[in-house]
């Protein structure tokens, strides 16, 4: 008896030990990811390094908080595993593993179902975020009006007629200007079947390619991987530019 108290004694503290350790190594991962991204200057490259990794160090974390409870919950009820035989240690080890696995499954559907809404909003706010250009000026984000002639250049330039977002920023002090490229396929948007952000662009077809005379038509296929919900959007693609070659 003496014994099998001894090892269980031992057993707890290393319980204790796991979980303390597993606490401290998901705290150092999002202090990590947020040292990252303060590390990083430019707005633009904040926004690419969240995009990238947030979510997936996110949920490395989360995966360290459960292997945390799961370690904690091997310590619970050791008296009763004493009293009653060691049959229950074994019983304890099986649902804590169970739970675990449980727990492993409903927070990834969590994170992959609701925490993009989150992401989006910080995304959103460090692609508006004020540039300063390097004389120091606060610069204006230019509107999708005033954006048009710079726009057409840049498609024709690159050949690019398929989900990019070009945001535009002037000091207009020295007429600096700074385009920042996002691609839009790699966000998500709200499905409108199921309301989760989980709705994101499958592919792209250009119905009518753009000439100098006559705009264009693109058409984006979406694919909500929560709810299987498609659907297909026609945008206009401005005309091309005579005067660049």
């Amino acid at each position: 008896m003496e014994t099998t108290s001894t090892f269980f004694s031992a057993w707890d503290q290393y319980m204790y030990v796991g979980a303390a350790a597993c606490v401290v190594l998901g705290v150092l991962i999002l202090l990590y990811h947020e040292f990252k991204v303060l590390k990083l200057k430019d707005y633009k490259e904040k926004y690419d390094y969240v995009n990238l990794y947030e979510i997936k160090y996110f949920w490395y974390a989360i995966i360290a908080f459960i292997g945390a409870a799961a370690f904690y919950a091997n310590s619970l009820a050791t008296n009763k595993i004493l009293m009653e035989g060691i049959r229950w240690f074994y019983v304890r080890i099986f649902i804590t593993a169970s739970f675990a696995v449980i727990a492993y499954n409903a927070f990834y559907s969590l994170v992959r179902i609701y925490y993009p809404r989150q992401l989006e909003k910080r995304l959103m706010k460090l692609r508006n975020a004020p540039r300063v250009s390097p004389e120091g000026n606060v610069m204006r984000k230019l509107t999708e009006s005033e954006e048009e002639h710079h726009l057409e250049d840049v498609m024709k330039r690159e050949g690019n007629v398929h989900s990019i977002d070009y945001d535009i920023w002037l000091d207009e002090k020295t007429g600096f200007k700074k385009i920042e490229k996002y691609p839009a396929y790699q966000h998500v948007e709200e499905c409108s079947e199921c309301g989760f952000f989980t709705m994101k662009i499958k592919e792209e077809e250009i119905e009518e390619a753009p000439t100098l005379d006559e705009q264009g038509l693109l058409l984006k296929h979406y694919e909500c991987s929560y709810c299987g919900h498609r659907e297909q959007r026609e945008i206009v693609v401005a005309k091309l530019s005579a005067n660049v070659a």
